[in-house]
């Protein structure tokens, strides 16, 4: 009877770690002729979040097809050690915002990599940084039943 409890007590905190996990799923492969996908899986919220990297640093990515670049907060940029560009009026979900212009040296999630990313970098603080079309116009997108598949098609080139 104790290891029937003990059994339940285990299979309830899974379920309850599970259910707060909120990161989804990623996958990344490259079949034979050398094309990279990656199929991100929706999370609780309906959003596809993305671990990838920036300039070789490890990053968050939400993906935002609404994004015009791939976006982020001023003090990620500083983290990074980012050049801040030009300043320029941006249209943000919240409203108009400032930023600044920058190009991203290498962007990369899973097996998909691009080089010379425009970005740009906002004033305002937010979570996360956005995964943009400045990168994602590069690639082919497929979303069905929660999964969102990102492509590239052979010996496609990297750089912008």
């Amino acid at each position: 009877m104790l290891w029937l409890a003990a059994m339940g007590l285990l299979g309830g905190f899974y379920l309850l770690f599970s259910m707060l996990d909120d990161s989804g799923g990623m996958v990344s492969s490259v079949d034979s002729n050398g094309a990279a996908m990656v199929v991100l899986e929706q999370d609780r919220s309906g959003h596809y979040v993305a671990e990838g990297e920036i300039n070789g640093q490890a990053v968050t990515f939400l993906v935002d097809t609404g994004a015009t670049d791939v976006a982020l907060p001023e003090s990620t940029a500083r983290a990074l050690g980012l050049q801040f560009g030009p300043r320029v009026k941006v249209m943000t979900a919240a409203g108009p915002a400032t930023a600044w212009m920058t190009r991203l040296d290498e962007v990369a999630i899973g097996d998909i990599r691009r080089r010379n990313v425009r970005a740009s970098i906002t004033s305002g603080e937010f979570d996360g940084i956005l995964l943009g079309m400045s990168f994602l116009r590069h690639y082919s997108l497929a979303q069905q039943d929660g999964k969102l598949v990102i492509s590239q098609a052979q010996g496609a080139l990297i750089d912008e």
